[in-house]
C-alpha cells in the first residue's frame, strides 16, 4: 500500500509542479485574502497575533479546496480514474497518495502565506519557528486527510468545487480553531503548555479522520454501496 501511495503522490506532485498549475491559483488566492484582511487595520498598526493566525488558516482552508479539486481532477481530465480502480493496489493507496501530495503542496503554499502574513499584518514572531512549522504540519495532515477523503466524493461532478466546500468547511472547524490558537501561541512567544487542550484536539482530529478515510474511502471513490 505504501509503495503504491508514494507512486500516486510522486505522479501528482510531478504534474502539479511541472507547470506550477496546482500552486499558482492557490498562492494567488491566499495572498489576496491576506492582503484584503490587512486593509482592515490602520497604517503602522499591528494586527493581534490571534487575528493574524486566523487569517493565515483562512487562506489555508480556501487553498485546500483548490489543491484537492486539482488533484482529483487529474484523473478525470485524462480518463485515468478507471486505471487506478483496476490496479492491484488497495484503493486506500489512492487516498494516501493524494493526501501526501496535497500535504506537500499546501505546505509549499503556506511558505508563501507566512511571510506575507508577517509583512501585511505587521507581525513579529516571538516563538520558535521550528515549533511553528511543527504545529502547521500537524494541523495540515488532518486537513489533508479529510480533504483527500471528501475529494473522492466530488469526483465526476460538475459542481465539485461547491460540493467540496459545503461539506468540508463545517468538518474543518475543530482543526482550524486548534490551529489558530496554537499558531497564536507561537507568534506571541508563549509555551504550548498554555493551550495543551488544543494540542490534543489536533492529535485526535488527525487520528479520527485518518482512520475514517482508511475505512470509507473505497466506498466513496468506487461508488459502491
Amino acid at each position: 500500500m505504501l509503495g503504491a501511495a508514494l507512486a500516486v503522490a510522486r505522479k501528482d506532485l510531478k504534474l502539479a509542479l511541472s507547470g506550477a498549475q496546482g500552486l499558482v491559483q492557490t498562492v494567488l488566492l491566499g495572498l489576496l485574502l491576506i492582503f484584503i484582511m490587512s486593509l482592515s487595520r490602520e497604517p503602522g498598526e499591528m494586527s493581534p497575533p490571534l487575528a493574524a493566525a486566523a487569517i493565515f488558516w483562512l487562506a489555508t482552508a480556501f487553498g485546500q479546496i483548490l489543491v484537492f479539486n486539482f488533484l482529483y481532477g487529474l484523473e478525470e481530465a485524462e480518463g485515468a480514474r478507471l486505471g487506478l480502480l483496476l490496479s492491484p493496489a488497495p484503493t486506500q493507496s489512492v487516498w494516501l497518495g493524494k493526501a501526501v501530495a496535497g500535504w506537500v503542496l499546501l505546505f509549499c503554499c503556506q511558505l508563501v502565506f507566512a511571510p506575507a502574513a508577517v509583512a501585511f499584518l505587521g507581525q513579529s514572531v516571538a516563538g520558535s519557528v521550528g515549533l511553528g512549522l511543527l504545529v502547521v504540519a500537524a494541523v495540515d495532515w488532518g486537513l489533508c486527510a479529510l480533504g483527500s477523503l471528501l475529494g473522492a466524493l466530488s469526483v465526476g461532478r460538475s459542481s465539485r468545487e461547491s460540493l467540496l466546500t459545503v461539506i468540508l468547511f463545517p468538518l474543518l472547524v475543530p482543526a482550524l480553531l486548534a490551529g489558530i490558537r496554537l499558531l497564536e501561541t507561537v507568534i506571541s512567544g508563549r509555551g504550548l503548555e498554555a493551550v495543551g487542550a488544543w494540542t490534543g484536539t489536533v492529535v485526535a482530529f488527525d487520528a479520527v479522520f485518518t482512520a475514517a478515510a482508511l475505512i470509507l474511502f473505497p466506498f466513496l471513490y468506487t461508488g459502491e454501496e
